[in-house]
């Protein structure tokens, strides 16, 4: 058994791509700067002992039941639960949690801490995990204990980010290419605008978003929406919601390669008016914005942005806007006005960029 290991693991901002993951489809996220830290010291009991500095304490047994734990620590539990079906016997011992990802943004602070955790627990169990197993082992904590469908688009942003690039994730093969995400050459700046309304995975609406999906491949007779890449062949769904939610995914699709297409050429007025098709498209075809999202968006357009969406699975989180370097600060100030004067809370904002994935070290 190893002595006190620690791993980190960054939380995501995703540039284009939502809801496409769980479909065969593409993303283009990065791993963000701010990141979640885990520190484990293995101690041979059954029991782990755990301090969030930001939520509180708590203990979770090493051969925890879905069902039993709640709140925050079930994801704690949920990759302990995940790692022993996998066959990996973590052992007990003291966690510290601490992280300046925002929680509820929709910035995958769940899938940092689920990263971290399994990093950790791991290398302290003498195991090392490729990445693909250890994004695979986050996500069926995620789904399986603590009950929130997600793909894996968070757990792969998280687990192979770099520095300065974003990465087209290919869901039908699960392969992860770097891009190049140089926006301080170009005097650009990615701004991350935080609604401060809470987003959540674990409530019916993202489940029905997926249903909704399958009912339309299964009209289609194909396996995933991947399959799809000319809109018209959706005429054949007859269900009008089931046909512009897989309306969302097909565009969403090409929006992504677009996107990738232009920032090799660093062509920021493409890469924008994905963005701003993308929200578009989530707004009306996938109905997964909020009014108060929906003014930041066109608010930071008008304000200079040259792209602006929401980010994340929807109902809240965060928007981000490409804008001129010059005009950013100008930008949040006119977003912050305009949302402040329609009654929503005031945003706060930060500049995001693009940070390295999950780094696992011996401690200190």
């Amino acid at each position: 058994m190893t002595a006190t290991v620690v791993c980190s693991a960054p939380g995501r901002v995703n540039l284009l791509g939502e809801h496409t993951d769980y479909n065969g489809g593409f993303a283009l996220p990065i791993a963000l700067e701010q990141r979640t830290e885990v520190e484990f010291t293995p101690d041979g009991s059954t029991a782990i002992d755990i301090d969030a500095h930001d939520h509180g304490t708590a203990t979770v047994s090493t051969s925890p039941r879905p069902g039993e734990v709640t709140g925050w620590s079930s994801y704690v539990a949920g990759v302990v639960w995940a790692l022993r079906e996998n066959g990996i016997a973590v052992p007990g011992g003291r966690m510290t949690i601490r992280s300046d990802v925002p929680v509820g943004a929709g910035l995958s602070s769940s899938a940092a801490l689920e990263c971290a955790a399994i990093g950790a627990l791991a290398a302290a169990a003498d195991i090392t995990l490729d990445r693909l197993a250890w994004a695979r082992a986050a996500q069926r904590a995620e789904n399986d204990f603590v009950g929130a469908p997600t793909g894996l688009l968070d757990q792969l942003a998280s687990l192979h980010g770099r520095v300065d690039h974003a990465l087209l994730i290919d869901f039908e093969s699960l392969h992860v290419t770097p891009v190049p995400f140089q926006l301080d050459p170009a005097g650009m700046t990615l701004v991350v605008l935080d609604s401060l309304s809470s987003h959540g995975h674990a409530g019916g609406e993202y489940a029905q978003r997926r249903a909704s999906c399958e009912r339309a491949a299964a009209a289609l007779g194909v396996e995933s929406l991947r399959a799809i890449t000319d809109i018209t062949d959706l005429s054949a769904i007859s269900d009008p919601t089931d046909r512009r939610r897989a309306r969302h995914v097909v565009t969403e699709n090409q929006r992504v390669l677009d996107a990738c297409a232009a920032l090799r050429v660093q062509d920021h007025s493409r890469v924008g008016a994905a963005m701003i098709g993308s929200h578009s498209s989530m707004r009306d075809d996938f109905e997964i914005t909020t009014p108060g999202i929906d003014l930041m968006v066109e608010s930071a357009v008008r304000a200079g942005a040259v792209g602006a969406r929401m980010t994340g699975g929807g109902f809240g989180g965060c928007v981000i806007a490409l804008v001129k370097s010059a005009r950013a600060a100008a930008m949040i100030d006119a977003v912050t006005a305009d949302v402040v004067a329609a009654g929503f809370p005031r945003p706060r904002a930060f500049v995001a960029r693009a940070g390295d994935g999950a780094m696992v070290r011996s401690a200190l």
